[in-house]
């Protein structure tokens, strides 16, 4: 059976989380193949809510392989945290495997961040400031300390006084910052490396012979694809390597490209962005804003404000002219779309179709930062439904209003609409088809 990659079709925060969770059923390994903790996915199900920043969101389901492939960036600290989070909660992490080529967030790489985005001053990108850009800098650089490193002290050591004496001249002479304690920093690591050694294991053999016995396997994507750093909206877009698109998830875990077959797209039912970097869509006042960022048209409690660092993000209409292109960038085959139930209270609804730019319409992404921003977005209004859905289960049962909003989006797209979650529960959801060929269970 080919791997199935689930990836965001937006800017992040899609719920694609919640997207994972639900396949994962059908799966024997999921892995997570991009990014660091600077991401996020909120799953809520009958333990309760849950915030999780590294770990596959498979870990509820016990019985599969939850693997943290090569392609991530760790901060140890916050994995020992998380992972102490979920066993206090009653969740077994004993199939949790970190691969050994995942490199390392080190103490320097969150100062160099912060500082960086204040050193640019106008041109900051709006970063998390949890480090990850700054660790993927080192691994691209040839500079980076990995998993495997922490588990060698002779070498770990030898490594991280070279490394430091670098970042140390870094901080002290470009940004003025004092150095960093080279003994703390050895014995804390090495400190971290042991606590991580029971999980630590060759992943990408692991995931290869699941691969060659037939098993399920779901690659689990973080962010965004907009945020790509080949093809996204550039210079605001993320760091991450591998790429935050479905063809970056084979190599973040180790499987040939051949393995990949399906993918998930997972969007929003209307557009959502943290940070900085143009949104053609952004809605900046009046009451359709407040009702779309504090989820008033839904489920309470879910408000749009970011799972890593509480920061409210910026919504929108859905803008149709990046999702087609992200569908097609990534070869989506099946589309999950979420927060339907937070449209429910508008009398109207939005949808970009095209852009207006230099008196041109134009159906794609614009190729500059510039022309991003004076892309002026071309609207259809579809009617509102007015009713709450979250407690409907089967696509017959919701409104007509919204079953044509579906559709639309199916037909902007051009690839059907499978899931559409209509809560924040694991429940709350209507599926039309499940990507693995089981059987439904919602």
């Amino acid at each position: 059976m080919p791997a199935v990659v689930v990836i965001g079709g937006q800017w992040g925060d899609e719920g694609k989380g919640r997207v994972v969770d639900f396949h994962s059923q059908y799966c024997s390994v999921i892995a997570r193949y991009s990014a660091g903790n600077n991401a996020g996915h909120t799953i809520i199900n009958d333990r309760g809510k849950f915030a999780l920043h590294l770990v596959p969101a498979g870990i509820f389901r016990g019985e599969k392989a939850c693997i943290i492939g090569n392609g991530v960036v760790i901060d140890p600290a916050k994995l020992i945290e998380e992972i102490a989070m979920l066993t206090e909660r009653g969740v077994s992490t004993a199939r949790l495997m970190i691969s050994e080529h995942a490199h390392v967030i080190m103490p320097w790489h969150p100062i160099i961040d912060r500082a960086e985005e204040t050193l640019k001053g106008d041109l900051a990108i709006g970063t998390t400031g949890t480090g990850t850009g700054p660790a993927f800098y080192d691994k691209v650089g040839r500079i980076g300390i990995r998993v495997a490193d922490l588990l060698d002290r002779e070498f770990f050591a030898w490594k991280l006084r070279n490394a430091l004496e670098y970042k140390n001249r870094v901080l002290q002479d470009l940004y003025h910052l004092p150095p960093l304690d080279y003994d703390t920093i050895l014995t804390q690591y090495t400190e971290y490396g042991e606590r991580m050694r029971p999980y630590v294991a060759d992943t990408i053999s692991y995931v290869q012979d699941a691969d060659e016995r037939g098993e399920f396997i779901l690659l689990e994507g973080a962010q965004g694809s907009l945020l790509d750093l080949d093809t996204g909206t550039y210079p605001y877009v993320t760091s991450s390597v591998p790429a935050s698109v479905a063809a970056g998830g084979a190599i973040g875990v180790g499987l040939g490209p051949t393995a990949l077959e399906r993918v998930v797209g997972v969007y929003k039912s209307y557009q959502t962005r943290v940070g900085n970097g143009p949104m053609p869509t952004e809605i900046t006042s009046g009451d359709e804003m407040v009702m779309l960022r504090e989820g008033t048209g839904g489920a309470a409690g879910t408000g749009e404000y970011g799972t890593t660092t509480g920061r409210a993000r910026r919504v929108g209409w859905f803008d149709g002219v990046l999702a087609r292109y992200t569908a097609r960038l990534n070869g989506v085959t099946s589309v999950a779309l979420t927060r339907l139930d937070s449209l429910s209270a508008l009398e109207s609804i939005k949808v970009c179709v095209a852009y207006e730019l230099d008196d041109q319409r134009i159906t794609t992404l614009p190729p500059t930062l510039r022309a991003m921003e004076r892309a002026k977005p071309i609207y259809e209004e579809l009617p509102g439904w007015g009713q709450d859905v979250t407690h409907v289960r089967h696509l017959g049962d919701l409104p007509t209003e919204a079953r044509q909003y579906v559709r639309r989006i199916e037909q902007i797209l051009g690839v059907q609409v499978d899931m559409i979650s209509v809560g924040p529960e694991r429940h709350q959801a209507i599926v039309t088809r499940d990507v693995f060929g089981g059987s439904i269970d919602v």
